[in-house]
Formats: C-alpha cells, structure tokens, sequence
C-alpha cells in the first residue's frame, strides 16, 4: 500500500480509502469489512451522518477493538443554516462513532450556490467547524461536491477549505480544472467512487476488457488516476471484506504511467473518436432552459455507442429527476426543440435530435439513490 500527503493537512493517507457508503448488509459484515481493510494497510476511512448505519457501524469496529491510532477517520454533515445545528450534528456524529476527534471534517454535499452561501454567512455552520477545530474536536475541514465546475472553482477559492472529494475520472474528466486549482492551493484531493460512478467498471463490456486488455478496466482507471501526484486518495466502497481484491492489486504502483499503459490510453482516446456526433463536453450549451443536463447526458451517449457501456448509462440516465441537486437536470425527452443550445455548439451537433435519441437508448425507468 501507498500513502500520499494529503495537501496541507499533512496527514499521509493510503492511496485507497474505506468509504462507507455501503455498509449495508449488517453490522458484524461492515466490522468484518473495517478489520480487514486495517489489515490491508488502509489507514482512512471515510463515511458520513447521511449514510444510514454507517457511522454507527463504525462505533461498533471501534467497540470491538478496531486501532483507532492506526486510522484517520473522516464524516461529512451536509451545510446547515446556523452554527447551533451543526454542532449538535458533529457531536451526535462523534457520539456515533465512538470517537473525541474527527480527523478530517467534510462538509457533505455542496452541489448548489445556496449550499456554498451557507458555509460563508457569518454566523453559519462554519463557525461551529471553527470552534470545533479550536477545541481539538477536528482537525481538518474540506467539503464534497457533486455539483458543476463554476461551483468547484469558486468553493475552491474560498480558501476555507484544505481538501476536497470530487468526481474525476478516465471517462469522466470534466472537473480537470478542479483538480488543477486544488493542486495549486495545496489541498487535498479525494476522487468518490472511481469504479461504480467510473463507469461500473466491476462489471465492464467486452469491449472496454478488450481495450484496456492486459489490465482490467477497473485497474487501468486506478492507474491514470494514481499515475497523477496532485491526486492523493481514492474512494472504495466496500460493502464487504472480499471486494478488496481487484483493488489492492495496484495499490502499491503509484509510478508514472508506463508505455503499455499510455498504448491503452491511446486505444481508449481513439476508440472514444469513433462516436458519431462526439459531445466533446465543452458545457457551452448550458444552461437549458428546461434543465436538461446536456453534457451529462451527452456523455453517457458517448459511453453507450463508442464502450458498449449502456447498462452503466441506464443506470446513470435513469437518476435524472430523480436524485435532486446530487445529481441534477431532467430527462431528455423534456426538451422542447427550442433551439436555444444550437449557436453555442462550436461543433455544431444537432442537440435537440441527440436528446430526442439518447433518450430511447437510455430510458429504463427512473432510479434512486443509495440513500435518497
């Protein structure tokens, strides 16, 4: 296992993190999942007050006798309008987790500009983030987002924050930019859910196993991500002590990418230059006036018709709607053929027909999120 410096705050993490988002099964399961990532070499673990049981579940690893001096521990808490009630949450949290101190503090979940607004009024729920690192209680603060990139860049710029937890990935590289920015203030930089909001890649096509051969998708995409030093951690949400495997297997290579490994960059990046009507994911259409996330939903287009990778953009498509500012914008099938969007392409694709067809290849009903 590898470790990186984590920014600013100076804590070393292994180059893999424990997210405990999928802590589902039961509480002995996520204790056994716990231990075993500890024996690994892990020394993060990552969870939130909006997991479920998780943070519980992780009292309990703690009661049986999980090394709390092995492990920086993270929670995230979605903003709050006063100092009061973020308070009380981090204190139910530590309660939770059985824990005096949590070593990294994210707040959860700022995806919209009222969520960023709340973190800087005076008085807000940063003041108790604030008191609570004077005490000790924390140590450190970042936040997560799922929100668009002007978001990133200007949350980023705040400077209250030392890390972040971000979307980046091979199939999706649309927050670069963040990434860059965050590098330049030193911040810690933690990619979510590399291998399911990846692109599914523990169930990859044919054609991407074959593109990626003699690596497998999944390590292929740990390896750019790992490749680049400006990122530090990468989220594994092990819902159990077996699925560790495929991933610890490069979890000691954080080396440059070698020449076999740019050879299927290359055949990746060409094979992505098939897609007829390519989206090259500039964001200029936006915004739409009926909300339709055209990039996002242009992306998975992509991914279906140049990957084979249609059951991973059904699953995507089907969150539109239904999955709030974590995940934002409406179906396709709502556009209206205003034509608003089509002067802003600069490769002028016909967007409203794109829509009107990604939906019938990607609509299989509407979907949830793991803890909507």
């Amino acid at each position: 296992m590898k470790y990186r410096r984590f920014g600013r705050t100076e804590m070393h993490l292994s180059v893999f993190t424990l997210g405990g988002m999928r802590f589902l099964d039961s509480k002995e399961t996520a204790i056994r999942t716990a231990f075993e990532a500890v024996r690994l070499g892990i020394n993060h673990i990552e969870t939130a007050r909006g997991y479920g049981d998780s943070e519980k579940f992780l009292g309990e690893a703690f009661r049986a006798g999980l090394p709390r001096d092995k492990l920086f521990i993270t929670t995230k808490i979605t903003p709050t309008a006063d100092r009061d009630t973020m308070r009380r949450q981090i204190d139910e949290s530590l309660k939770r987790m059985r824990i005096s101190r949590i070593d990294n503090f994210d707040v959860h979940g700022i995806n919209l500009p009222e969520h960023l607004a709340l973190c800087t009024r005076k008085n807000g729920c940063m003041k108790a983030v604030q008191e609570a690192m004077d005490e000790g209680i924390i140590g450190h603060v970042g936040f997560s987002t799922h929100g668009r990139l002007p978001l990133l860049l200007e949350t980023i710029n705040t400077d209250l924050f030392e890390s972040i937890n971000l979307h980046y990935y091979y199939f999706n590289q649309n927050n670069a930019p963040a990434v860059e920015l965050a590098h330049q203030k030193d911040m810690g930089v933690f990619i979510i859910s590399p291998t399911d909001k990846g692109g599914q890649l523990f169930n990859p096509t044919p054609k991407l196993e074959q593109l990626c051969a003699p690596y497998s998708p999944m390590a292929i995409n740990h390896r750019f991500l790992l490749s680049d030093p400006r990122i530090h951690t990468l989220s594994l949400g092990a819902s159990n002590p077996k699925e560790f495997a495929p991933h610890i297997a490069v979890a000691d290579n954080d080396a440059p990418l070698t020449e076999l490994e740019k050879a299927i960059f290359a055949r990746l990046d060409n094979q992505y230059r098939t897609v007829p009507s390519l989206c090259e994911q500039c964001m200029q259409c936006l915004p739409c006036p009926e909300n339709i996330n055209i990039p996002e939903v242009l992306r998975l287009r992509n991914l279906a018709l140049g990957f084979d990778m249609q059951e991973f953009a059904q699953y995507r498509y089907g969150m539109f709607g239904n999955a709030g500012h974590w995940y934002p914008g409406t179906t396709a099938n709502a556009c209206t053929d205003c034509g608003d969007c089509l002067p802003r392409c600069p490769v002028e694709l016909k967007i409203p027909t794109l829509l009107e067809e990604s939906h019938k290849l990607m609509f299989q009903g509407n979907r949830k999120r793991l803890w909507s």
